[in-house]
Parts: structure tokens; sequence; C-alpha cells
């Protein structure tokens, strides 16, 4: 990588970094067609797991990401650390993504009552070790450069002893969120989402909480699994509303009892588990991963778009009663607007982070990266 960046450095050409892919699609772009595209996803070692009294750290390369990977024999991301008693916490991106990639982004993720532990990071060319230092500029700025200042190599993480937590989620009517006390409803959990229906005027709020180790449960999330016939299926639904709205309310009412009940499997027996709360351990739980014997949703050419706002809590109701608004002004015009399976608004609030544009906010410790 270092001798990849001199090169393109020397003749001034751009260089980019792609791991695996926070993304719905299989492409990089760039505006300068010369770009060089390095894709690190191969760059995967993990070592020097420390562990001690609940806490330690590791070290990672930059293709790391976050489910198990078999990749030249080794087992690498967050499994790697469930099999040896560790964890990094509730850390939480797209199973799909790099942690270099997370930690590049600012992401994520945080809540209003925990933090994320990815808040950790060159001269053109040459490899760079910084310390983390909430003071330093350097380090805010290559905690979220969404790789604008080079290649993350290597990462020391904190990690923490391995354990479980449960999943909740209840049905909300649209009221309930829009004119409630939205931070009275998600403060008290570790972290929490809102999904909006706006079609049928609901929310799913779907909360998070440790519990101890020993409570029941294996259950395994999937928010990107299907079937071949889920997926042939829900194509067809979305392709059917792209001219026509009533469709689209079909598709919505389907995709929100199909939401009512949880995404998760049991994960040594595979069976969907039917009945809120659900247990398991946090990676399994926060991320989890592919169902055995099925293809992620983007392979039956199933896309989503999405659009991400950091806002305020204290501004929450007016910004989604003002959304309410707009919603009412297009169906007035003929055009209503409905959410659909991952093309959908998913709601979060975190805790800033002493950084320029970073999510998450300064845990103690000294985290390393190169």
């Amino acid at each position: 990588m270092i001798s990849i960046v001199k090169d393109a450095s020397s003749k001034g050409i751009p260089v980019r970094a792609s791991g695996n892919g926070h993304m719905w699609y299989d492409t990089m772009c760039s505006d300068d067609p010369n770009t060089v595209i390095v894709k690190t996803d191969a760059v995967n070692s993990i070592s020097d797991l420390t562990l001690s009294d609940g806490k330690g750290s590791v070290v990672i390369e930059s293709g790391v990401t976050f489910p198990q990977l078999y990749i030249t024999s080794i087992i690498i991301g967050a499994e790697w650390l469930h099999q040896r008693g560790a964890s990094i916490g509730y850390t939480l991106v797209n199973w799909n993504i790099t942690i270099a990639g997370a930690i590049a982004m600012g992401a994520h993720r945080s809540s209003l009552r925990e933090e994320s532990q990815v808040e950790t990071y060159c001269k053109v060319g040459q490899l760079v070790h910084i310390e983390k230092d909430q003071t330093n500029d350097t380090w805010l700025a290559a905690t979220t450069s969404l790789g604008l200042l080079g290649i993350i190599a290597r990462v020391k993480l904190e990690v923490v002893a391995d354990f479980k937590v449960y999943a909740n989620q209840v049905t909300l009517s649209e009221s309930e969120v829009l004119n409630g006390d939205i931070y009275s409803q998600i403060s008290p959990y570790v972290t929490a989402n809102y999904w909006w229906w706006p079609g049928l005027k609901k929310f799913h709020l779907r909360t998070y909480g440790a519990v101890p180790t020993i409570t029941p449960g294996n259950a395994f999330q999937s928010t990107f699994s299907v079937t071949e016939l889920e997926g042939n299926l829900a194509l067809s639904l979305l392709n059917g509303g792209q001219n026509l709205s009533a469709p689209n309310f079909v598709t919505e009412a389907t995709f929100f009892a199909l939401w009512s009940a949880p995404n998760f499997h049991d994960k040594k027996t595979d069976l969907p588990l039917l009945i809120w709360p659900v247990v398991g351990y946090v990676y399994n739980v926060l991320i989890g991963g592919l169902y055995p014997n099925q293809k992620p949703e983007w392979d039956y050419d199933l896309h989503g778009l999405t659009f991400e706002i950091a806002v305020p809590v204290t501004e929450a109701n007016r910004l989604l009663n003002r959304i309410r608004e707009l919603f009412d002004e297009a169906a007035a015009d003929g055009m209503p607007v409905t959410s659909t399976y991952r093309s959908g608004i998913n709601i979060k609030f975190g805790r800033p982070f002493d950084s320029f544009l970073g999510q998450t906010t300064q845990r103690q410790g000294n985290g390393t990266a190169d």
C-alpha cells in the first residue's frame, strides 16, 4: 500500500481506498478517471489481543470486517473476538464494511447512553503512527478523514469482555413519536432505532440493552438475508410501484408486517425467532450477518437509497413534524410517500464525539493507530 501511494503521489494521481464496502453497489467511483483504487479487504490479519479484568486491546489491519469471514484460512472480524471471549462493544455498522472504513467515516454506533468503541486512524507514502490525543487536530481529523488523509493500515482498538444483549421492538403510532418525549423514549437504552412507516403513520422502535451473559438465547440478526423466492417477490412489488402509488401502499403494509416480527434466527439451529425480545451475544444481535443458504438482497438486484443527517435530539420533534407536513403536501399533490424494506426512514440519535465530523464520544484509555 505504501509503494502504491508513493508511486501515485509522484505522478500526481489521486488515490482512494476501498475495503469491502459501506454501500449497496459493488463499484467505487471517482471524478478523476485516473484515480488508483486500493482494495484493502485482503489485508486482514488480527494480532496482539490482550484481555484482563474485562478490558484490553487488539491490533487489526485495514481490511478486517465486522462479521466472520474466511480468507487465506484466517478467521477475522468480530467472530474472531467472540471465540476468544472479547468484543468491540456496541460498535455497529453494516456488516459488510471494514472496521478501518468505519473509523474513517466516524461510524457507528453511539447512542444517547453509550459510545462506540470505533473512534480510532499519514505524510504521503509514509507510514505515520498517531497516538490518541483529543487535543491534537491531526488525530481528530484522522478519526473522520473519509479517506482524505490516506489509507488506514493498522489500528489498535479497545476491546471488552464479550457479553449478551437483548433486542426488543414495539409499534408506536405516529403521534406518539412526533408529539412525544423522544428523549425519554430512547435514552434508557444502550442504543435505539426508529423505523418510520409514513403511509401507515406508524413507527417501529427497536431498543437494545445488556443482560447477564448467563441469560439463555443465541439470537443472530440478518437485516439483508433473503431467499430467492423472497428476493424475486420483493423486486416485483418494488418495481410495481415505480409509476403508481397504490402498489407502494401494499408493499409498505407487507414489509411492515414482516418487520413487526424479529428479523433474527437462533444461531445454533437457524430456526426463526418469532417473539420479542430476543437475546444473544452483542455482535450477533447488533450486527449478525447472512443466514445459512441465503444471499444478501442486492444479489437479487434489490438496492436502496439512503439519506443520512445528524440532528440534535432537542430538535427531533420539530424536524419530524416538518417532515410529516412535507409528506402531507406530497400526498395532496398526488404523490404520497411510503416506506419500504431497506429504502425506509431509519432514525438514530447519538452522542457527540470530539472530532470534526464524528458521531461518537471520547473514551478512556490510549487507543493507537498507524
